[in-house]
């Protein structure tokens, strides 16, 4: 599958959608994607730079949630026309999806809303790629029927996206087996290794996160065989305005894709050992 000027799927070199959860200014949003864009050039990466304009799922209604639509697109815009790199934004409602496409690489849906038959059907009618993240309740195999509805409205560049699935109060669990699963879907999989290792409502009226297991669900991901990666990143995500305790710090990033793209070309110049049963 083409996407964003290069292809994604189980035997093609992993690809990287990263930025800060939250667009918080150009200048930022600018400097991520142009640290990321030579970083990725260097690896051989496939990048995608990603920033939420808004933010709907929120545990306080204090909770930073960005910029907003109009602003946040104006960010998205000035990155692609500085950088030079895709670029791609969640939407939240219907009516979102024609103005953020017109301007957009890649849209993305948020977990919760997987299930929302019309708001998936019109992501995927909007001819735009579209990542599907798979929702915290639902089974790695439900995903066929999420893909299915996209089809059915005419979307052919459809990506799914695993982010973990809750278990118990405040807390996820990765189940590397749904990767596999999800390749059944016949879209190429992502794995969210940022979001994977929040704690929702964590800190009460915030959610946490246990960055230091990035690393440790990434290896994991792409040792399992994944199209691509999905990471938070930001240069202090200490004070980050959104998502911090489960952001990857942007100055540890080499160290840590210099090993992914290691792996990933161990696992696909082997192959998938399960696929000869």
């Amino acid at each position: 599958m083409n996407i964003c000027g290069f292809e994604v799927g189980a035997d093609r070199p992993m690809f990287l959608i990263a930025g800060p959860d939250s667009l918080e200014s150009t200048g930022l949003a600018v400097d991520v994607a142009g640290q990321m864009a030579e970083l990725t050039a260097e690896l051989g990466i496939g990048y995608v730079f990603k920033g939420s304009f808004d933010k709907a799922n929120r545990s306080s209604g204090d909770s930073y949630r960005g910029p907003g639509l109009e602003a946040g697109l104006e960010i998205l815009a000035e990155v692609r026309r500085q950088v030079g790199v895709p670029v791609t934004t969640d939407v939240h409602v219907e009516a979102q999806i024609a103005p953020v496409a017109a301007v957009v690489d890649m849209l993305q849906t948020p977990a919760f809303l997987c299930r929302q038959t019309d708001f998936i059907q019109a992501a995927a009618a909007s001819g735009t790629p579209v990542n599907i993240k798979k929702g915290q309740f639902l089974s790695p195999g439900e995903m066929a029927g999420v893909v299915a509805k996209a089809r059915a409205a005419g979307g052919e560049r459809i990506l799914v996206c695993e982010r973990g699935f809750a278990f118990g109060y405040n807390n996820l669990v990765a189940d590397m087996r749904s990767l596999a699963i999800m390749r059944d879907t016949d879209c190429p999989v992502v794995f969210d290794a940022t979001h994977s290792v929040q704690l929702p409502g964590g800190q009460g009226a915030r959610s946490g996160g246990a960055r230091e297991q990035i690393p440790v669900l990434a290896r994991s991901a792409v040792a399992a065989g994944v199209s691509g990666l999905f990471m938070e990143t930001h240069p202090d995500p200490d004070n980050a305005l959104c998502d911090g305790p489960n952001s990857w710090p942007l100055a540890h990033m080499r160290s840590l894709l210099e090993t992914l793209v290691e792996l990933d070309g161990v696992v696909k110049r082997r192959g998938y050992s399960e696929h000869a049963l």
